[in-house]
């Protein structure tokens, strides 16, 4: 097949192929050959069918078989031949649409070629990582906060109000139309006012209410409520109140940390200390991370394929204007015009995402099954109940795949490159990792 060149501009390219009508014929008498042994016609014994009545039978199907093979091996050879790789799927088409058998065939192909990823010493790289340990202050706050949590309930001076945030133990008896109907009564029953766990309006009616006092709480199920015969209907609940109750802290002390599946304290606290120095390490982990971003960035220059520049782009304005516009959940809006701020990241997005591909494939990082399963079972975990469906989603869904690899296989890259990089540890406190943190996150 001839290739002439007709486009190289930046990483466009573009070129016409030629496929004679001699070629063409000679590759569909080939075929036909090359099946000749195995068929057999009306007539004819297997194997013995003439090849001019095999061309008239199956010419016309096997000449676009023999047209698609042929344009595939051209582009093939091309781009071993070349050297390149396509940003994405090359643009083929016929040149001459008017053709007819007999006709040489003329084929366009346009694409935009991946651009050569210039070589970067990664040895050569200075980063600085934070280290921050868990002080007492930090283990104590976080003890604190813990037992807040794990707060007890102790009897409010009798006749006080109950308030919200308070736990009332009531004795009630649910009506629909009079009559009680089933699971709509219990005794000594343990409520926390404002906790949301019953249905919509009958914690609110309890505030204020006093030991030894009854009320009469007349709520309306949800239309949507797992019972559908009690979905959308009134119903009355008799309450009489035993106990009010204020949240007081739970102790600090050995009880609570049993509760928390420590022996004792000291194991509670240590416990504590580690999973502050784990936050802390992922914290500075992502600041890190945004330091050997920048630094790369900083690195490296050259050419990016317009249409991905273009791509994400888009991608990136869309996404923020939804962001801005949150009660606006559908796609029915004007289309949004990417600015130079969003060209800008685009671009840099683009320009580290292919140096990290080109890094990561020198280096033979690769993703693991074992990783991708954990990383579909933690992100299955957001859909209670439809796990299952989940994973059926992901396995046949490539491009699902894809997204949960992605972040996977940059943060394996960036892995590599810490390791090869000059890494100084530095020790900093709780409060200066933390303005680290807002400060990544406002730019």
């Amino acid at each position: 097949m001839q290739v002439t060149e007709t486009l190289n501009e930046g990483l466009k390219r573009g070129y016409r192929m030629v496929l004679t009508a001699q070629d063409l014929d000679d590759k569909v008498t080939a075929k036909l050959k090359e099946a000749q042994p195995e068929i057999e016609l009306k007539g004819f014994r297997k194997g013995k069918v003439p090849l001019p009545l095999l061309k008239k039978q199956f010419g016309q199907r096997v000449l676009g078989e023999a047209m698609q093979e042929s344009v595939d091996d051209a582009m093939k050879a091309h781009f071993e031949e070349k050297g390149e790789r396509p940003a994405f799927e090359p643009d083929v088409k016929m040149a001459n649409q008017e053709w007819k058998e007999g006709d040489d065939v003329e084929v366009e192909m346009t694409y935009e070629a991946l651009p050569e990823i210039p070589e970067i010493d990664l040895g050569a790289l200075k980063l600085e990582r934070m280290v921050v340990k868990a002080d007492d202050a930090a283990v104590e706050d976080a003890l604190k906060n813990l037992a807040e949590s794990a707060q007890d309930f102790k009897d409010r001076r009798k006749g006080t109000k109950a308030k919200d945030g308070d736990q009332v133990v009531v004795d009630f008896v649910g009506k629909v139309d009079g009559e009680p109907f089933e699971g709509g009564a219990a005794e000594d029953y343990p409520l926390t006012l404002g906790s949301g766990s019953f249905i919509p309006g009958f914690e609110e009616q309890l505030v204020g209410v006093k030991v030894g006092e009854e009320k009469a709480v007349t709520v309306t199920f949800p239309e949507e409520y797992q019972a559908e015969h009690l979905a959308g209907k009134e119903a009355v609940f008799d309450c009489t109140v035993k106990a009010v109750k204020e949240p007081v802290p739970a102790a600090i002390d050995d009880d609570l940390a049993q509760k928390y599946g420590a022996e004792d304290l000291d194991g509670l606290k240590q416990q504590i200390g580690e999973r502050l120095e784990q936050e802390y390490a992922g914290a500075a982990r992502a600041i890190l991370k945004r330091n050997v971003l920048d630094a790369l960035d900083e690195k490296v220059s050259f050419d990016l394929p317009p249409t991905m520049v273009e791509s994400e782009a888009k991608q990136i304005a869309h996404q923020l204007w939804h962001e801005e516009n949150p009660d606006h959940e559908g796609h029915d809006h004007p289309e949004i015009e990417p600015s130079e701020e969003h060209i800008k990241l685009a671009e840099r997005r683009v320009r580290l995402g292919l140096l990290l591909a080109e890094l990561g494939q020198k280096a033979e990082v690769e993703v693991t099954d074992a990783e991708m399963t954990q990383a579909v079972m933690n992100q299955a975990r957001q859909y209670p109940g439809q796990e299952r469906e989940f994973f059926e989603f992901v396995q046949n869904n490539p491009q699902m795949r894809q997204q949960m690899r992605a972040p996977i296989f940059e943060d394996k890259v960036i892995d590599y490159v810490v390791e090869l990089a000059e890494v100084t540890d530095k020790d900093v406190t709780r409060e200066e990792l933390e303005k680290s943190i807002e400060d990544m996150n406002d730019e």
